[in-house]
């Protein structure tokens, strides 16, 4: 697997689309297609910048990923955690069994 093929791979752990991701650096959804089919090498500014969303650079990079001391939710995540805090008692006890039905773990 090559660097663009494990760019486009935190991309989309991270829950953006090309366009999204593209637009935080600023550079053109085709510059962004280039850097994840292999025809071009990813600016270190933008991986700068992609570093503050929870881009795992050194995975980029290398291929290695460090122990995750802490994440950085992606968007869908921010918006189930937006959607957790807004909801009543019952509406975040149906949430959390959702989850836990969705990954065979007893709920909380």
């Amino acid at each position: 697997m090559n660097s663009g093929q494990r760019l486009r791979e935190e991309r989309e752990r991270l829950g953006f689309s090309q366009n999204d991701f593209a637009a935080l650096v600023p550079v053109t959804r085709k510059t962004m297609f280039n850097w994840e089919s292999g025809a071009g090498h990813v600016a270190t500014e933008a991986l700068a910048v992609w570093a503050r969303s929870g881009l795992d650079v050194l995975y980029v990079i290398t291929g290695e990923r460090l122990p995750v001391k802490h994440s950085v939710p992606g968007p869908r995540q921010q918006a189930l955690l937006r959607l957790f805090d807004a909801a009543d008692e019952s509406g975040r006890r149906a949430i959390e069994a959702a989850a836990a039905q969705a990954t065979g773990s007893p709920p909380h």
